[in-house]
């Protein structure tokens, strides 16, 4: 398309991962954000996508339950061997009834079948990365690392990846299987991966990849004071969307709308291009169930932020106090065991 620079790639770690400089996470496809998107549409938005270079997709078995994943294996069927497809293992799953019956799920036996049942719904032979979804605190992640090893030794999984998981969580489990990447949220409006995370990852070569890049969207400046949540939208339970503390947070926005002024850009391509600016080998994956909106996040790649630009947004953000708790406290509770 023109006006379309090639979509860059990016090394996840030392373990050779390679994937397209930004991600596409699809959870959003079939659940937490309402409506619920038409399904060919979805699968239309995914392959083109790959069109545009996007070589990465984020999935699990919990979105749906199960359906994203079928979703994602229907879309990618024509691409096998061209793409990355990251899944996730670890809750509490009635395969049957298609329900999550509460609580977390990594037995050893249990995530070899769910490998199993997640091969099949994406119509491949092999999961290219395979993270723990949740760090589970009744089972051993030497255990948990211990499983996927086998795995891998078996051809059903590539790689082993950890979400939101702490950093004694992470050298254990990578002493055990090599790491090839954690996910868990960062932007400029959640940095605490720079705290621990992120050097941790830096000295043991272990690749990052931010969900939430764009801060559920409120980064992008389209959610407002005005703004409402369908009860099912996954917003409607998170302190940091409540009125007032999107009063409070407006700030961010403004901040990142002043610097995409300069840039001729949009706010949430600034924000995609710093996450792309701290490392190289960190990876966003923004999700969108909207075509224009995919094609302004991958514009982010073409955004270059000086070092002069990158001072301006650090000095600005850190005088911005975020309001507002990023999950209800009993999904905060599960994060960096």
């Amino acid at each position: 398309m023109k006006g379309y620079k090639k979509m860059q790639k990016r090394k996840l770690g030392n373990l050779n991962l390679e994937v397209s400089a930004l991600g596409l996470g699809c959870m959003g496809m079939t659940r937490a954000f309402e409506p619920i998107p038409d399904r060919q549409e979805m699968i239309a938005l995914i392959r083109t996508a790959v069109e545009r270079g996007v070589t990465f997709f984020d999935t699990a078995e919990v979105y749906g339950p199960f359906i994203n994943e079928e979703l994602v294996g229907e879309a990618l069927a024509p691409f096998r061997g061209q793409v990355v497809i990251a899944t996730k293992f670890g809750h509490n799953l009635d395969p049957i009834a298609r329900v999550h019956l509460g609580g977390l799920n990594s037995q050893p036996e249990h995530i070899k079948r769910a490998a199993e049942e997640s091969l099949k719904r994406l119509r491949i032979d092999t999961i290219d990365l395979y993270y723990q979804h949740r760090v589970d605190p009744n089972v051993p992640i030497e255990d948990v690392a211990g499983a996927v090893k086998d795995l891998i030794q078996a051809g059903k999984v590539k790689h082993f990846g950890l979400s939101e998981a702490g950093v004694q969580t992470i050298r254990r489990a990578h002493a055990v299987q090599p790491v090839a990447a954690v996910q868990s949220e960062y932007s400029l409006w959640w940095r605490r991966p720079e705290e621990e995370v992120l050097p941790t990852l830096e000295e043991l070569g272990i690749g990052f990849v931010p969900f939430s890049p764009l801060g559920k969207g409120f980064l992008t400046g389209k959610v407002d004071q005005s703004t409402t949540f369908a009860g099912s939208d996954l917003r409607s339970r998170i302190p940091r969307f409540s009125l007032e503390n999107i009063q409070a947070n407006q700030a961010m926005v403004d901040l990142l709308a002043r610097i995409a002024e300069q840039k001729h850009a949009a706010p949430g391509q600034i924000a995609l291009a710093w996450l792309l600016a701290q490392k190289p080998w960190i990876v966003p994956i923004p999700g969108t169930t909207k075509l224009a909106r995919f094609e302004e996040n991958i514009g982010a790649v073409n955004v270059e932020l000086t070092p002069v630009d990158l001072q301006e947004i650090e000095d600005a953000a850190v005088k911005i106090q975020v309001q507002g708790a990023r999950y209800p406290e009993d999904q905060e509770k599960l994060t960096y065991l």
